[in-house]
This record gives C-alpha cells, sequence and structure tokens, in this order.
C-alpha cells in the first residue's frame, strides 16, 4: 500500500522529464504559474508568473504593455532586452542607442537635460540656461542631437571671428571665451581681460588702457616693442642703437624695469664678437677696454691688447696680412687663433648649399664683418623670381628657413598654410589632391575651384538650376560631406514670415527631404487645413484656395472675408447693417453656397413689389437672379 504513492511520484517525474515545451530549455518552471487547468491560454487575473525575477523587470509603461509585443515567439529568452530592439531612434544615433539615459519607462518626457549636459562636461549655466536645444544642436530636424564639443568656439566661431573691438582673430586673443567672459552671464560684457599675452610688469604696470591704447579699438595696437619705444630707440647714444644696428626688439637687452636701467647685453657673442667664451672670455672688464670711443660702439680696437711685433710674428707668411683692427676682425671673427677661418664658428655654419661657395660671393664688400645672416640680403633674386608659386604675391616670408632648409635646389619644402587653414574635411596630406597641375600658383581659394563638380551634379537642391551661391562657405563648413548645413538666405528664394519665421530651423516641416518640388503657394502646403475647415466648410462653399484671400502668415485667425468683392454685397448697398450673423443667410452651415432671401423677405411683400413682373418666383435663386447686387 505504501508503494503506490511512490510509483505515482516517478511517473510524473518521468513525464515531466519527457515532456516537451514550446518555451525552450531556459524556462523552467512549474506549467501552473501561467496556465491552469481549464484552457493553455494565460488568464492574466490568475497568472502567478513575477517577472521581476528576471533580468528585465517591468516597470512604468512596461507594465502596461501585451506580453506579445516583446516576446514575438513562445522562446520567451529569446526577446531582446536592448531598448533600441523595439523602439526606433528617432534621434538618428546622434545620442546613442541606451534610451535609459535620458527617458525612463514612464514616460519617454526627458527632465535631466541640465545633468545630461553635466556629465558630458558642459553644464547649461548662464545664458546657456535659457536656450533651446535647437539654438545649437543644429540640423534637418528637432529630434536630432549632433555633438558639437564642449569648447566655447564651436559655436561662438562667427562672434570671434566679428569682433572688432577689439579685434580677437588679429590679436591673437585665444579662442576659449571664458578667459575673459563670464561663463554666468547672460550677455559678452567683461570685467576682466587676461592680459598675459603681453604681461604688464614693472613699467608696463599701467592701469589707464589709454595710454596705450590711443583709441576705442583695442585692436590697433601692436605688441613689438618698437610700436611705442620707437623714439627711445632713435635718441639712444650711448651706445647709438641706430648706428649700430642694434635690434628693435627691446627685451633682448632690457627687462620692463622703469627707465631702460639695468639693461644687459648678453648675446655679443652671437651678434658680434665673443667676450663671454673662447679665447677672449675673462680678458676683459668693460665695454671701453675694446669699445675706447664710448659716442660709437661699432667703433672696436685689437691692437690695444695685440701689440704690433706679436701680430706681425704669428702672421708672418700670411698673404694680405696687415696690421689694423678692422682686418683682425675680417680673419679672427671669433678671436679664435690660427690660419684660415672655421666659419662654422661664427653664428652662420655652412651647410649644404651654403658649402664650397667662394667668400666673395656672400662677402661682396670684402668687408667680412658686415655680412648678413638674413636669408633674402643674399636670395632676394630667388625669391622674386619664384613662381611656383609666386612668393611675393602670395605674400610668404622672406626668412628662408620657414620652409627651405640649405639643401641645394630648395627641395624637400615645408609650408605653413595659414592662408588658406586645412581644417576638418581639408584636412589633407597630399598636396597634389588640390594642386594637380604641379603649379602651386594656379589653386584657387575659392571654393568653386575645387568643388564644381560637386556644386554641378547636385540635385536636392539642384544649386545650378536655382542660382544658388558657388561660394561654398554660405551655407556650409570644412565638415565632410557638407553637413550640417546652413541656408541663411532663404528670403532670397521664399519669404519666411510670421508663422513661417517660427519654423525656419525645421526644414523638414516644409521639404520633407525634398528641396526640389516643394510647392510655393498656400494650398501646396495647406490643402489638409483647406478640406478640413467646417465653418465655414471651405469646399462646400466652394472658397478660393489662395489663402491669403482671407487670412495672414501670422495665424488662421483673425481673418477676413470680402463678402462684397467676391459674393454679395452685404457691407454695402441696400442690404449694409441689415444682418449680424452669416447664419441670418445661410441657414445650412455645412454648406455656404446655400442661402436664403425669403427669410427677411416675406411672400405678401415680394408678391405685391412683382405683381406685374413676368415670370416672377417666390425663391431665393430667383431673388438673386435678378438681384445680384441686392438693390431694388
Amino acid at each position: 500500500m505504501y508503494r503506490l504513492p511512490l510509483i505515482i511520484l516517478i511517473l510524473l517525474g518521468c513525464l515531466s522529464v519527457f515532456a516537451q515545451t514550446p518555451h525552450g530549455d531556459e524556462l523552467k518552471i512549474d506549467c501552473a504559474q501561467c496556465h491552469n487547468s481549464d484552457s493553455w491560454l494565460m488568464n492574466y487575473e490568475t497568472i502567478q508568473f513575477n517577472h521581476n525575477i528576471t533580468d528585465f523587470k517591468l516597470e512604468g509603461a512596461h507594465d502596461q504593455t501585451n506580453c506579445t509585443e516583446c516576446h514575438t515567439s513562445l522562446i520567451f529568452d529569446e526577446a531582446p532586452s536592448q531598448c533600441a530592439s523595439c523602439h526606433e531612434d528617432i534621434h538618428s544615433m546622434s545620442v546613442g542607442n541606451d534610451c535609459v539615459r535620458c527617458h525612463t519607462s514612464q514616460t519617454w518626457l526627458v527632465d535631466n537635460i541640465p545633468e545630461l549636459h553635466e556629465e558630458n562636461g558642459f553644464p547649461l549655466i548662464g545664458a546657456h540656461s535659457t536656450l533651446s536645444c535647437v539654438d545649437c544642436h543644429l540640423s534637418e530636424t528637432n529630434l536630432r542631437f549632433d555633438r558639437i564639443g564642449n569648447e566655447c568656439i564651436n559655436c561662438h566661431k562667427e562672434d570671434y571671428i566679428n569682433t572688432q573691438s577689439p579685434n580677437h582673430e588679429s590679436s591673437g586673443f585665444g579662442t576659449d571665451c571664458i578667459d575673459c567672459h563670464n561663463p554666468l552671464g547672460i550677455g559678452w560684457e567683461t570685467d576682466f581681460v587676461d592680459h598675459d599675452f603681453f604681461p604688464l610688469t614693472l613699467g608696463h604696470d599701467i592701469q589707464d588702457c589709454n595710454q596705450c591704447h590711443f583709441s576705442s579699438d583695442f585692436s590697433d595696437i601692436s605688441s613689438e616693442c618698437i610700436s611705442c619705444h620707437q623714439n627711445d630707440y632713435n635718441e639712444s647714444t650711448n651706445p647709438n642703437h641706430q648706428t649700430l644696428n642694434f635690434t628693435i626688439d627691446c627685451v633682448v637687452c632690457h627687462t620692463t624695469d622703469p627707465d631702460w636701467m639695468p639693461a644687459r647685453f648678453d648675446d655679443h657673442d652671437a651678434q658680434f664678437f665673443p667676450i663671454y667664451s673662447g679665447e677672449h672670455k675673462g680678458e676683459w672688464d668693460d665695454c671701453i677696454d675694446c669699445h675706447t670711443n664710448p659716442n660709437n660702439y661699432s667703433e672696436f680696437t685689437c691692437t690695444t691688447c695685440h701689440s704690433n711685433p706679436e701680430t706681425d710674428e704669428n702672421h708672418n707668411g700670411i698673404s694680405g696680412y696687415f696690421y689694423e683692427d678692422n682686418a683682425c676682425f675680417a680673419c679672427h671673427p671669433t678671436g679664435s687663433k690660427g690660419e684660415g677661418f672655421d666659419h662654422n664658428s661664427t653664428n652662420f655654419p655652412l651647410t649644404g648649399g651654403h658649402l664650397g661657395i667662394d667668400c666673395n660671393e656672400c662677402h661682396t664688400t670684402g668687408n667680412y664683418s658686415d655680412a648678413s645672416p638674413d636669408c633674402v640680403t643674399c636670395h632676394q633674386n630667388d625669391y622674386d623670381n619664384t613662381n611656383n608659386p609666386n612668393h611675393s604675391t602670395v605674400g610668404f616670408s622672406t626668412d628662408c628657413v620657414s620652409c627651405h632648409t640649405t639643401n641645394p635646389g630648395w627641395t624637400p619644402a615645408t609650408i605653413d598654410h595659414d592662408f588658406f587653414p586645412l581644417t576638418l574635411g581639408h584636412d589633407i596630406q597630399d598636396c597634389n589632391q588640390c594642386h594637380i597641375t604641379n603649379n602651386y600658383s594656379d589653386a584657387s581659394p575659392d571654393c568653386i575651384s575645387c568643388h564644381n563638380s560637386e556644386y554641378s551634379n547636385t540635385t536636392n537642391p539642384n544649386h545650378n538650376a536655382i542660382g544658388i551661391s558657388t561660394d561654398c562657405v554660405v551655407c556650409h563648413t570644412t565638415n565632410p560631406n557638407w553637413m550640417p548645413a546652413s541656408f541663411d538666405n532663404h528670403n532670397d528664394y521664399y519669404q519666411l514670415n510670421g508663422a513661417h519665421a517660427n519654423i525656419a530651423n525645421d526644414c523638414a516641416a516644409c521639404h520633407n527631404g525634398d528641396y526640389n518640388n516643394t510647392p510655393n503657394t498656400c494650398i501646396g502646403c495647406h490643402q489638409a487645413d483647406y478640406n478640413a475647415a467646417t465653418n465655414p466648410n471651405h469646399i462646400s462653399a466652394q472658397f478660393p484656395d489662395d489663402c491669403m484671400l482671407c487670412h495672414t502668415e501670422t495665424a488662421w485667425e483673425p481673418s477676413t472675408f470680402d463678402h462684397d468683392g467676391q459674393y454679395f454685397p452685404i457691407y454695402s448697398g441696400a442690404h449694409q447693417d441689415e444682418w449680424n450673423n452669416c447664419t441670418d443667410c445661410h441657414t445650412n452651415t455645412s454648406n455656404y453656397s446655400i442661402f436664403t432671401c425669403i427669410t427677411c423677405h416675406t411672400s405678401s411683400e415680394t408678391n405685391n413689389d412683382h405683381s406685374e413682373v413676368s415670370g416672377y418666383v417666390y425663391e431665393s435663386n430667383a431673388c438673386f437672379e435678378c438681384h445680384p447686387n441686392g438693390e431694388n
């Protein structure tokens, strides 16, 4: 007797082992949690299965969703758990595909936009806190939020470029606006200017800006010392800066200490004659040891220290030797001993194409101290006659080393392409993609010179057909693929006024992606509004489809209706002031083509007035046929 229950249990176990389930091998729960003995159909009032034990809790709107909307097959673990698997990405992947970053399962409404921006490193503060998303995230729709970067210049490049007082671009101001402007403010006003681009220290510590900036245009002042101190330079006599051709870059010798003192001339070795290094190091105490005439530091003496017998003996047998200060310097510009001259010991080493050149090719006057190290003093003709590209026309620097080495033939060469910035889509490393003829002078900076094919072949819209400017920058940046684009001159083609101006940034609202076939008549866009109008019914009343006859572009209401000019005079003539509402005459509000005269004009009255009129009929259309202007 006790074995019977055990046998039943074994049988039930075998049945459970061999039973087939349509829900896959991973669902291991008792069927009774979802089904009952009446039917395999689920009763949602008795179902015991708790979905929250899975990896996908049913919260918010998901808790009200029918199972089959997510579980499209009976194998339940095949249902995807990613938001994008069920929900269409209306943001075009501009914000990723993880919906829960912004939305909850309760609603699609987003209430954490400031927090999202802060997570991305761009808090919405100051003037940014009042902006609409589409003010910054410009796209063909209002639902694509392409990343635009967190740097100020990404949005405010035009402000930066167009600012004239001071001109930020020519002044070399930084493009990080918060260096000078308060991000918590609502305008560009500033009480702070980071003057680190020209530190105001010591003698320059001037609180009155007008001492240096003589006009309200803060861009008209140079940071070069000589721009303010030309008179100081010209009037210096000890030494005479002009006579000695001292550099006009004051900081080489001076600090910003007032009255120019103390001053140093540590560049004596590089510019003139080594006295801090080489064999003359430590052999002098004061400038006047060599410059015996303090009124002219271009004069110097070697023979004061180097006596005639000594030098004669040391130069015995050297052709062209004579005992004279300038002669000493001609062969010993660095003060080193020995016959011959090692040019590499000067501040102009001979390398590349400069090797093996006869001295007189550069030292043309026979005075070996007057040769300038500036490239253009020897290579002016090369600069002037170079046509590929034409250096003079393009405005290349005359400092050859900015592009060339001393290699013969001037190649290879580099170039600072800032005269035509190579940004974004123009960041091309292969010069021949633009300079296709190997003539570097014939490349035009005009967009159309390179992009005529794109312009001619663009069909949406057809740029050529509608006369869009060939200056691509009017609508495009250098972003690859020409997107995003703007169209600020839309009014040249179709005036956006009133309500149309409010949707100027939502191109798709009118164009729907087709920029060629967009109608420019009212009815072309507002046919549905016309058809749906019931008070009055525009179709039944056979109203014209030129909306502007009654409506403005601002809103549908208030509207006007020239009843006198189009239909029957009720504002003038015999019927003036004789009616209050449209329904006084148009008793059928669903069809304004139907009207009545006999409501006001009784039978007895009209019969008497028309007693002698042949063919008279007491009927509204008959009245209108004889009295189209309402006159007796």
